[in-house]
């Protein structure tokens, strides 16, 4: 294989951890957006909200249709085994998240299923042509430090018996983001436009969920447009990019840098008043970034050699 050619694969892989991490970004406005979109409860806001990322790849399919691409149903023709990956994950992730939420301290329930970005790290060495190495492991590590000292710098994390139900929850849904995010790479073949899918199906099941579970809340007009910007960015397009990511690049990386929510979370509520700044989040900037720099050490490597080649053979 070329030196070109090596390069060029090593450019698109970084390219697609990049286009990853945008997810991230765009799950940095869920707080924010999901305060402002109150008093919707949360089976309700899962429904409206992916049924509009539904929406937005429907109109994008039917675009593509118009131009000569594929049909419509052709994006919703996946096995069995894809759909259950795929709806598992969006809406499983949600319903733990929902009863974690209820049944323990948000901060408590907070820190513990934030451990996804470190478990999908750590899993990522059973994925064939991955290997875990010791920058991976500090990385995550010093993120999840991090994470724990913005969901914690108003108390500390105290087991209490009474929310064995809330923290069981918390744990589960810290394991279904990385085993559905793992199994997505595995899936390696199957295009993010069937995400789409996904969103709806999670839409019909969290509305069977509201009807059942939930009395019905109407949002004001800001709160529709909350709506809106969580069905389009953080609940909409996050998940595609993130589909793309972790199928073609760096799931390591991608775990590592997941720590920036937090932090860039907590920094849009001190923009907005809902949260003051202190000397925690100064240190936690420290070891989200850092740890998440450390991670993708191999990755900034493949760059540096990428442009040494280059020249090499330019």
């Amino acid at each position: 294989m070329s030196t070109t050619t090596l390069t060029t694969a090593a450019d698109y892989r970084r390219s697609a951890t990049l286009i990853g991490a945008l997810a991230v970004l765009l799950w940095a406005t869920l707080a924010l957006l999901t305060t402002a979109a109150a008093p919707v409860p949360p089976f309700q806001l899962v429904a409206f909200t992916f049924a509009i990322a539904f929406l937005l790849a429907l109109g994008k399919w039917t675009v593509a249709r118009a131009a000569g691409g594929s049909s419509v149903l052709s994006h919703l023709r996946q096995p069995v085994v894809v759909w259950l990956i795929g709806v598992g994950g969006l809406f499983g992730y949600h319903v733990f998240y929902f009863t974690a939420l209820a049944n323990a301290p948000a901060v408590d329930a907070s820190l513990i299923a934030y451990l996804w970005p470190l478990f999908t790290v750590l899993f990522s060495a059973l994925l064939p042509g991955e290997r875990l190495r010791w920058w991976h492991v500090a990385g995550s590590v010093a993120g999840l430090a991090g994470a724990a000292l913005l969901v914690t710098r108003n108390g500390g994390l105290v087991v209490d018996p009474r929310y064995v139900v809330g923290y069981f929850a918390a744990f589960a849904c810290a394991l279904t983001w990385p085993a559905y995010s793992l199994l997505s790479r595995r899936l390696g073949g199957v295009p993010s436009d069937a995400v789409g899918g996904f969103c709806g199906a999670t839409a019909v099941l969290g509305l069977a969920c509201h009807l059942l579970f939930e009395e019905t809340r109407w949002p004001d007009a800001a709160g529709w447009l909350a709506i809106l910007a969580l069905g389009l960015g953080p609940v909409g397009a996050a998940f595609f990019v993130w589909d793309h990511g972790v199928k073609r690049g760096d799931i390591r990386a991608l775990g590592a840098f997941a720590y920036a929510g937090p932090l860039l979370s907590t920094l849009l509520l001190i923009l907005s008043g809902r949260a003051e700044p202190g000397w925690t989040i100064a240190a936690a900037c420290l070891l989200i970034v850092g740890g998440a720099v450390l991670a993708a050490r191999d990755v900034l490597s493949r760059s540096r050699h990428g442009a040494a080649s280059l020249t090499r053979t330019s």
